[in-house]
This record gives C-alpha cells, structure tokens and sequence, in this order.
C-alpha cells in the first residue's frame, strides 16, 4: 500500500463520551476515516501514524442528517467511522499532557 494513502486514510479521532469509555474500558478508539478505506488499510494507518498494533478493526458508514434553514431544505454528508482495538500494553496518546493535580 501507498504511504502516502494511507496517511490520508484517517481524517480525525471522534471524541465522544462513548469513545472516551470506549478508549479507557476496551483500548477501543474511534476515528472518522476516507470513505473508500478498508478494514487492512485502517489497521496499517493506524500502525503507521501511531506506533501501536491493531489488534481488530470495525468500520460503519454513517448517514449524514437531513438539515433545515427556513424553508430550504440540505444534507449533511455521508462518512465512515472506524473502531480500531489495540492490543494489550499499547494506547494512544492525542498529544495532551497528564493533567497534575492543584497544589
């Protein structure tokens, strides 16, 4: 598979207070991914962009909402979420620090 593809292959985390206990009770994340991705390609994606190993991936395509301003009527685009398991002694850190407790 391309580098380059699969770098593009996830488009942001989903934080959510179900992906937060997700994340803490399963080692279970939530990414928005590429329409077109696969089950493989998440798994190397994920690999690659954060030094883990995937254990299982889940993918769902989600409908996007119908919206209403005034009387006009859209659609708010179709996406792909991914739930990626990692394996036992692996986690991904987003990039925020410890919080410390206030002296």
């Amino acid at each position: 598979m391309n580098t380059q593809r699969l770098t593009n292959i996830i488009v942001s985390p989903r934080i959510s207070e179900k992906a937060t206990t997700r994340a803490d009770l399963d080692n279970q994340h939530v990414f928005s991914v590429l329409k077109d991705a696969t089950k493989p390609e998440v798994k190397k994606a994920v690999e690659l962009m954060f030094d883990v190993k995937v254990r299982s991936v889940r993918l769902m395509n989600v409908q996007g909402k119908l919206t209403r301003v005034g009387r006009t009527f859209g659609k708010r685009k179709d996406w792909k979420k991914a739930y990626v398991r990692l394996q036992e002694g692996f986690d991904i850190n987003y990039g925020e620090e410890e919080t410390t407790k206030w002296q």
